[in-house]
């Protein structure tokens, strides 16, 4: 039986019984949500998709409920252009020099702390990245998670009232992610090949203690 059968199965039968469109479920939009390093800029993302993709973070949880996250939206109408040069993408793969020209993100979501960040502060950065992006995803978009990029620049271009902690870039991919099963121990370095981009995961079983 093909991977993935029953689900796929699942999401029409359960689309049909609703009247509507088939709905992804919580496993298609895992194995959609993937780090996109290129996106078409002829899809051009709004402040209004921005807003509905923040929108969960009023809904996820947060550690002691401190909810100190507070998030800039930023599309290619407020000022995106100022973000280029301020971050880096594909560390494991220098060579590229990605983003390729033409395919840099023209949409972010800079996730900023209103408290000096401890580990419960980046539990909460964790938990609404990952939902902002599933998010995204089920609107049909994409992203990526940007740990490499200048604090500093980044809070002068968007005069920042505190401190940024990650960067999300949202679009339409422009690129084919698949991901490959790996044992424990195994290289784990993503890597292109004929313009796929493959990213190790380590098997279930190999993650069970």
């Amino acid at each position: 039986m093909a991977d993935n059968y029953l689900e796929k199965k699942f999401e029409e039968y359960r689309s049909k019984s609703a009247g509507k469109k088939t709905s992804a479920s919580l496993g298609t939009l895992l194995r959609r949500n993937r780090s996109y390093r290129g996106y078409d800029k002829t899809c051009i993302v709004t402040q209004a998709q921005l807003r509905r993709i923040m929108e969960v973070s009023t809904k996820v949880p947060s550690g002691r409920n401190q909810q100190v996250l507070r998030f800039k939206p930023v599309t290619r109408d407020t000022g995106s252009d100022r973000m280029q040069g301020l971050y880096k993408l594909g560390g494991a793969l220098p060579e590229l020099h990605l983003p390729f020209p033409g395919t840099e993100p023209e949409a972010f979501i800079i996730i900023c702390s209103t408290v000096e960040p401890d580990k419960w502060v980046h539990m909460d950065v964790g938990i609404a990245a990952q939902s902002m992006l599933l998010k995204a995803t089920e609107m049909g978009l994409g992203g990526i998670c940007i740990g490499a990029f200048n604090p500093t620049a980044v809070t002068e271009a968007f005069a920042l009232p505190c401190r940024p902690v990650l960067v999300l870039a949202i679009g339409k991919p422009a690129e084919q992610i698949e991901l490959v099963s790996v044992r424990e121990g195994e290289n784990l370095k993503y890597y292109r090949e004929n313009g796929i981009h493959y990213v190790p995961k380590i098997a279930l079983d190999d993650l069970i203690l």
